[in-house]
């Protein structure tokens, strides 16, 4: 050991000053450089290991930023999956574990009773601190990783992946309202989410529940229904209606759609996914369902949402929507899930088309406060809340692809396509030449200017 070293490993145990400035620098380095206090004033053994362990780690997160730069989508699939996850929070278990071990050591190094006094305590309660920050840190991340793999594990299916048509991904959103009063669920709300593949553009497109002669994409229901649902000799249920199709197939010909269960689904979504391709002209490669009855467990797990209200809409207390509460008066609101629900859902003295509005009003906060910190600092109960809410049949292969193009939705505004009679959509009477078109155009890329000859 050299002599500038010495009066770390080899102190004047005599000198109080000596030794309570040798305690600040080993519990610095202890935790700017774990592993170091040791190669220098004990185990040396101990530290060589313990320094292996840090430059490991700063290793593998310096190849991780790099290969987040370069190739994020990399990055973001090892940790939305569950394998990578388990791995994670292996990892970060054995580090908290390490660091607790130097830093007790550390500790036990300092010996505090040969510094002057008044410092004693200072320098133990820095030490708990730094030790309480750093393993605690690293254990939450472990926790964290295992609650994520699990959220993931109910809510994502392993399964193949879908290419983007036409240089879109297009997202079936269902709103599913299986109130007491009905007969199996029946989706309160419809939407079909566009986004471009490489620039993550998002359009949101508002299906009318009430979208009567409904054409299907070829399936089932187009063999069945050749000129639209309902169209011919009626339907199977009251109502010949798009929101009718998902009860229709799910309790009256299941049949319908074998293999829907098996690839994550259910005969009754893959109605509704045949039905909105029919009507968009769309390739739907995937569905979203969130269960009405549990969105509110989800809005409060998020800590409400902030919503501009432009009309007064009625809180009701009862399930038949005709009991007012209390109204919701212009302006800004913060909503918590059973205020945001009733938001959504209100019918009093309102329209579908105005329903729809509210709803992705509903659906937008949702996406603003979903923002990393929020959910990390409240991930149990978002995670608990998400899987009693959310079923899809998105893949977990693709959760780093759709991570990294969210990231890019996030910062451009959300189009919303307008199928309501002001655009020429009758519901009773709809032209789904016109709905394409309306869509066609709205989805179209924004036209540039020609180069100047």
């Amino acid at each position: 050991m050299t002599s500038a070293s010495s009066p770390i490993r080899r102190p004047d145990l005599g000198s109080p000053q000596v030794m309570t400035k040798r305690a600040w620098w080993l519990v610095v380095l202890n935790f700017v450089l774990p592993g170091s206090v040791q190669v220098l004033a004990g185990s040396r053994r101990l530290g060589r290991f313990g320094l292996r362990m840090t430059f490991t780690l700063i290793t593998l997160a310096v190849i991780a930023g790099v290969v987040y730069v370069l190739w994020p989508t990399v990055v973001l699939t090892v940790f939305t999956n569950s394998i990578g996850l388990w791995a994670a929070a292996l990892l970060l278990a054995v580090y908290a574990v390490v660091w607790l071990v130097l830093t007790l050591d550390t500790l036990r190094l300092v010996r505090l009773v040969r510094a002057v006094p008044r410092s004693r305590p200072v320098i133990a309660a820095l030490t708990t601190v730094l030790m309480v920050a750093v393993v605690g840190t690293a254990g939450y991340g472990a926790y964290l990783a295992t609650t994520a793999s699990g959220f993931l594990s109910s809510v994502f299916m392993a399964g193949p992946t879908e290419p983007p048509v036409d240089g879109r991904y297009n997202i079936l959103l269902l709103g599913g309202d299986a109130g007491p009063d009905r007969d199996g669920l029946r989706p309160d709300s419809i939407s079909v989410v566009s986004i471009d593949a490489e620039t993550g553009q998002a359009s949101m497109i508002g299906l009318p529940r009430n979208l009567e002669d409904v054409p299907f994409s070829p399936g089932p229901l187009a063999d069945l229904y050749p000129e639209g649902y309902g169209a011919i000799d009626g339907c199977e249920v009251d109502a010949c209606m798009l929101n009718s199709i998902f009860t229709e197939v799910e309790l009256k010909s299941p049949e319908m759609y074998p293999k829907a269960v098996d690839q994550g689904s259910e005969p009754g979504i893959e109605g509704m996914r045949d039905a909105a391709q029919g009507v968009t002209g769309l390739t739907i490669q995937y569905y979203v369902l969130i269960d009405m009855q549990g969105f509110s467990d989800l809005v409060d797990a998020l800590g409400g949402v902030d919503i501009t209200v432009d009309h007064r809409v009625p809180v009701h207390s009862d399930d038949t929507f005709t009991k007012v509460a209390f109204w919701f008066e212009p302006g800004r609101q913060h909503m918590d899930g059973y205020h945001a629900l009733w938001y959504a859902r209100s019918r009093h003295d309102t329209s579908d088309y105005d329903r729809m509005v509210r709803q992705r009003q509903v659906q937008e906060a949702i996406l603003a406060q979903a923002n990393p910190a929020n959910v990390l600092s409240k991930f149990q109960a978002v995670a608990s809340a998400g899987s009693q809410v959310v079923k899809t049949d998105i893949p977990q292969g693709m959760l780093g692809y759709f991570t990294n193009l969210a990231s890019k939705t996030k910062k451009l505004p959300i189009k919303s396509v307008e199928l309501v009679p002001d655009n020429n959509v009758d519901p009773e009477n709809p032209d789904y030449d016109v709905i394409r078109s309306l869509i066609q155009e709205a989805l179209a890329p924004p036209a540039t200017d020609a180069p100047a000859q």
